[in-house]
């Protein structure tokens, strides 16, 4: 086996691109820097493309940055990948240097070259630099593909140029060159960002008269249209649309209706959806389940039912070793205190406590007044051992707790309630029997 860098990375490289992440290269590297056999450009190309198809950019700019003691001279091949590195470091300024440098020294740069600098700077909002280099392509006889409009489409719709974009479409149309369903949802797409789904709709139909088959990325962007529009129940007939024409939903559909619905508070609808995605094999993500959480915890205050999801949704997430948020924890515990399931309400109180989540006077009081409200008075007391010093006093529910242990003739720690009371500067309305006997004699 030949002893260099080029041979060494080309055989082992190609076997799978986690051994293209190994420390393998950094050890071929070493064993390159210290051969002096010359390598061919053709080999040093097919390395660094696929360095930075790998993302390896430290090891890529160290191979670039050592072009020349290597003794190569590089071609056209060569400066295309220095593009796509650049573009692929999301430093398009540096990418089209390199292009310049190209066209001043004669090298051509490919349709591809041009088209992914294009699209970079769209990326980034600068739509004057994607069309000078557009200007480039025609000035140097390079035709651009239905991909190269793509890019400028989208980077018209990214900055709210939707006119724009719509009038290009138009040119694309008069001209020789068919249009794709990615060219219909760039557009579409930027109409449903400014609130003008009818039209993004007409696009659609006219696609699907012009035989083009809309894909889940063409739906998605109707799912967001609707969401940002305040309509998301909408997209009950829009996934029902897909369906009719065999496009098959995507996590981006569901997550996407799921996020829309969630949004505008339609929980029973977002329950739906959430099941279905489950069903379906995707995965909700954390900040999602968190959301569903908390809008079924509020909404069971007046459907108790829902608190069998509650409890559902809450078991999923620790089940995925999910982090349940601070204020979701405090709801799921108001929700099952007020649904009368105190031994699961106190357990998750107790769990929450023990990671270091702080929960709120609110849900300190719902605690203690349900408890009281079965007779629990002890674990009352004790909760209320544990939270009166830090909170604030107008919000502990002292009443109920007075009246609790004065039921059960428990004199003296019904007066150390009204002390602590009277201590934090708060009069309650209810006060201990032994007092009130007193008072009347």
């Amino acid at each position: 086996i030949k002893s260099n860098f080029f041979y060494y990375i080309i055989i082992y490289g190609e076997m799978s691109i986690s051994l293209a992440r190994a420390s393998v290269k950094h050890q071929a590297l070493e064993k390159f820097q210290m051969n002096e056999e010359t390598q061919t450009i053709s080999e040093f190309n097919h390395l660094l493309m696929s360095l930075v198809s790998a993302d390896e950019f430290e090891l890529a700019s160290n191979l670039k940055s050592n072009l020349s003691s290597f003794g190569l001279i590089p071609n056209d091949w060569t400066y295309s990948i220095f593009v796509n590195f650049y573009c692929k470091k999301n430093d398009p300024t540096e990418a089209k240097s390199v292009l310049d440098y190209m066209l001043e020294n004669g090298f051509e740069p490919n349709v591809a070259t041009l088209t992914t600098l294009i699209n970079t700077f769209c990326e980034n909002g600068r739509l004057q630099d994607a069309f000078k280099v557009f200007d480039i392509m025609s000035s140097i006889g390079c035709e651009p593909t239905i991909n190269t409009y793509n890019c400028l489409l989208k980077g018209l719709c990214y900055v709210g140029r939707v006119e724009e974009a719509y009038d290009l479409m138009g040119s694309i149309k008069k001209s020789s060159m068919k249009p794709d369903i990615y060219t219909y949802t760039a557009v579409m797409d930027g109409f449903c960002k400014v609130g003008r789904i009818h039209e993004a709709f007409e696009l659609l139909f006219e696609a699907i008269e012009m035989e083009l088959s809309p894909n889940a990325v063409t739906y998605n962007t109707l799912f967001n249209g609707y969401f940002k529009e305040g309509r998301p129940l909408r997209g009950f007939g829009l996934l029902r649309r897909m369906r009719e024409r065999e496009c098959k939903p995507d996590y981006v559909t569901y997550s996407t209706f799921l996020h829309g619905l969630l949004k505008w508070g339609k929980m029973k609808a977002a329950l739906s959806i959430y099941k279905e995605m489950i069903e379906t094999g995707f995965r909700v993500d954390e900040r999602m389940m968190n959301t569903l959480l908390r809008g079924l915890c509020r909404w069971s205050r007046e459907e108790k039912e829902l608190l069998k999801d509650v409890h559902n949704v809450f078991e999923e997430m620790r089940q995925r070793n999910y982090t349940v948020c601070p204020d979701a924890y405090d709801l799921v515990v108001e929700a099952l205190c007020s649904g009368r399931e105190m031994e699961k309400g106190f357990e998750i109180l107790n769990e929450m406590i023990t990671i270091g989540y702080s929960p709120k006077t609110f849900t300190f009081n719902i605690v203690i007044k349900s408890l009281c409200g079965i007779g629990e008075v002890d674990r009352a007391l004790a909760i209320f051992k544990l939270m009166h010093k830090n909170r604030d006093p107008r919000g502990i529910p002292f009443n109920a707790l007075i009246n609790q242990l004065n039921r059960r003739g428990r004199l003296l720690e019904a007066r150390f309630v009204y002390a602590v009371a009277l201590k934090r500067g708060v009069v309650p309305k209810s006060k201990p029997s032994k007092y009130l006997i007193v008072h009347h004699k």
